[in-house]
């Protein structure tokens, strides 16, 4: 059990370990805070940190610098998480509320997050079996071609066009597409090729070439939707910060190519005390990773979550402010995306 006076000595250097990059004293805790004891006080408090493998020395006779163990604790520990200013705030809704579509909503989200925190943004889109159908559109084009729009509750709209041998009748048109909307509205997109297997026997022969274009179509765009898709920003941001990782930036760099490792390792993460998914070095258990941490908070669109977003960066990243950016970004993209629904 670590005394309270010791913890409070660890927040401080890991503290100002963040915002200087430097090894801590004793002299300089004693300078920046407030702590109330001798500089022998808070050396004896140093050694049971050190003792307990929470803080560690770069080099003989340097100061000291957090550990992935002292980082864990630090992060569990907090008690206060900042809260973005007014300005961050609407500069974030004002950004993402200019969004048309379910790609430039990701798309933004990922680099106002990215600007926010100055480390790497991750946005994953809506997963196949999160989303529903919300319409189905046909637009004739000619008299032998209709674009197929397939509208998903997630906001996410994909289009494509039909093409037909024989010469497209309005009504046809209009009796294939309500009966599109009426089989498959709020119907999960999982769903939906089950429910147009018996569709083609509903109409006569001659105007089931059309309708089997149509059934083709729309899955084809259904299928899309079944690649996993995470969208990143910021790749600059981390080579800004080459040193915290140890070197090993180019083994960081490759692993964030490989999406379904980032996929993979979103998933599993899980909302803690602080209403986010939090792993530090190793915790990652992803090879190259371990001088990077991560967090992840999930965003919902009414009500449901769907998908995840969050922020990659080394294991020296402000914690506490990063939290705060991920949990309010992941609120503005939830309601950004009722607003769209």
């Amino acid at each position: 059990m670590i005394p309270e006076r010791s913890l409070e000595v660890l927040r401080a250097i890991v503290q100002d370990f963040i915002s200087s990059n430097q090894p801590v004293g004793s002299k300089s805790l004693l300078n920046r805070h407030p702590l109330g004891v001798s500089a022998a006080t808070i050396r004896n408090d140093m050694a049971l940190l050190e003792e307990e493998e929470l803080i560690a020395a770069p080099h003989t006779s340097s100061g000291r610098i957090p550990t992935e163990k002292g980082y864990r604790l630090f992060v569990d520990q907090l008690s206060d998480v900042k809260s973005l200013s007014p300005a961050e705030r609407s500069a974030i809704e004002n950004f993402m509320n200019a969004a048309n579509d379910l790609d430039e909503i990701v798309d933004r989200t990922a680099r106002s997050l990215s600007q926010l925190t100055n480390t790497l943004a991750l946005v994953q889109y809506p997963s196949l079996g999160r989303s529903a159908v919300r319409h189905i559109e046909l637009i004739p084009l000619s008299d032998s071609r209709v674009l197929l729009m397939l509208i998903a509750d997630s906001g996410r709209i994909q289009q494509l066009q039909v093409e037909s041998d024989v010469r497209l009748e309005d009504d046809l048109i209009q009796e294939v597409r309500g009966r599109l909307n009426g089989m498959l509205a709020g119907v999960q997109l999982s769903a939906v090729e089950s429910r147009l297997s018996e569709l083609e026997q509903e109409f006569s022969p001659e105007r089931r070439p059309f309708v089997r274009e149509v059934i083709a179509g729309l899955l084809s765009l259904v299928d899309a939707n079944r690649q996993e898709k995470i969208v990143i920003s910021g790749a600059a941001n981390l080579v800004r910060r080459d040193e915290d990782f140890s070197g090993e930036l180019s083994k960081v760099l490759e692993a964030i190519e490989e999406q379904v490792v980032l996929l993979k390792l979103i998933d599993e993460l899980h909302a803690d005390q602080h209403g986010v998914g939090l792993r530090i070095g190793s915790e990652l258990g992803v090879a190259g990773l371990n001088h990077a941490s991560i967090v992840v908070s999930g965003y919902e669109n009414r009500g449901t979550e769907v998908a995840k977003l969050g922020v990659l960066g080394p294991t020296r990243m402000d914690y506490s402010q990063n939290i705060a950016s991920v949990r309010a970004v992941a609120r503005y993209l939830s309601k950004t995306l009722e607003s769209h629904s």
